[in-house]
């Protein structure tokens, strides 16, 4: 959903560019749920780094579009200074995750390794390709791995630590050379 560096805020869209003259702006959703921007009221935009506090007035999703207007820009060019910008929430607004699975931003960093103890490195970015996300692991070498059931045994967030079968791993994963 999100790669903050700041974990106290999770990012769940990136305005691309203003819709209409109103101020109004088209957003990509970040979030398995384009439905939460519709009871989403308060917001921050990350701006170089620091996270500014905004109202969302209103919120339209429309299949996986999403439009909304933020208070204090109310017109086109307004809209236009937040193109490419994060929206985000804090931890305490932030969608409840049912069991297994995780903000993107709490898998960053943590240490994988398989069931025989043989680390291969940290996770260090996710990919969504569609079908399923794909965990770039950089250790000696660097690893890409489908993030899928049958390969996690276990993924500790509080610990920063991520277990994998091994003999799944060797079936699924990209080792490179």
């Amino acid at each position: 959903m999100d790669t903050t560096k700041n974990k106290d805020y999770l990012r769940v869209g990136v305005i691309l560019r203003p819709h209409g003259v109103k101020g109004a702006l088209k957003v990509l959703p970040l979030s398995d749920d384009p439905g939460r921007f519709n009871a989403l009221s308060d917001a921050y935009l990350e701006i170089a780094g620091k996270y500014q506090s905004v109202k969302v007035k209103n919120a339209t999703v429309s299949g996986e579009d999403v439009y909304l207007q933020l208070e204090g820009y109310e017109d086109r060019n307004a809209a236009e200074t937040l193109r490419n910008r994060y929206l985000c929430v804090d931890r305490k607004n932030a969608r409840k995750l049912p069991k297994g699975e995780y903000f993107v931003v709490d898998l960053i960093g943590c240490e994988v390794f398989d069931t025989d103890g043989i680390s291969y490195g940290k996770l260090t970015e996710v990919y969504f390709t569609g079908a399923n996300d794909v965990y770039e692991i950089k250790g000696e070498k660097k690893l890409l791995l489908p993030a899928l059931r049958k390969v996690l045994k276990e993924v500790d967030i509080e610990n920063k630590k991520i277990t994998l079968y091994k003999d799944v791993l060797a079936e699924v994963g990209l080792f490179e050379d």
